[in-house]
């Protein structure tokens, strides 16, 4: 990927990109299952044209995650959820090298954060992908015009789960179908 075809970003460095790709590729040899679905992903594009929006940790597990949702064909945006677990050597690899839209900065500030809350609602999100429920808080809070086009999204823990249930019952969630667990995985669609 070239500097001039760099998708949107706010990342420390894109000169740690280097160590984040040998990372992240370490980080694939332990998930196998993930890179099998991102190779038949990569041939049958299950995700083509779909936009998603994600707020989650920024780590080399993410990132692989990540890159197999853009080789489905989707187009990818991701916020950190966690500014003190964001891998800044990560970020920078998605961004240069993997072509992957990322607002991560390790340690940022609340201004930050929310504005890269923000530069990932901005894409109209279709899916949403979220750890705590920030994201989508977001949206029915301060962006409920993007609501309708959300078709499902998932929330990755029981805080976040907590506050879907919450809003619901405010009658303020309107993501379709509400909220539901399944197993370990929380998911509201």
């Amino acid at each position: 990927m070239t500097e001039h075809a760099l998708p949107p970003h706010d990342v420390v460095d894109l000169g740690l990109a280097a160590e984040g790709v040998r990372r992240i590729e370490w980080a694939e040899r332990e998930m196998p299952v993930l890179r099998l679905i991102r190779e038949r992903f990569e041939r049958e594009q299950p995700l083509a044209g779909l936009r998603i929006a994600a707020c989650l940790h920024v780590t080399t597990e993410t990132a692989n995650l990540m890159r197999t949702l853009k080789a489905g064909g989707a187009d990818v945006y991701l916020a950190a959820s966690n500014p003190l677990s964001t891998q800044d050597w990560t970020a920078a690899a998605l961004v240069k090298e993997y072509g992957i839209a990322t607002y991560a900065r390790r340690g940022e500030d609340r201004d930050s954060y929310y504005a890269h809350l923000n530069a990932v609602a901005a894409i109209r999100p279709q899916l949403t992908m979220d750890d705590g429920c920030d994201l989508v808080s977001l949206l029915h809070e301060e962006r409920r015009d993007l609501l309708p086009g959300v078709l499902a999204g998932t929330e990755e823990t029981t805080t976040g789960v907590v506050r879907l249930r919450a809003m619901a019952a405010d009658g303020g969630a309107v993501v379709p179908g509400g909220c539901r667990e399944r197993g370990a995985d929380q998911a509201h669609v």
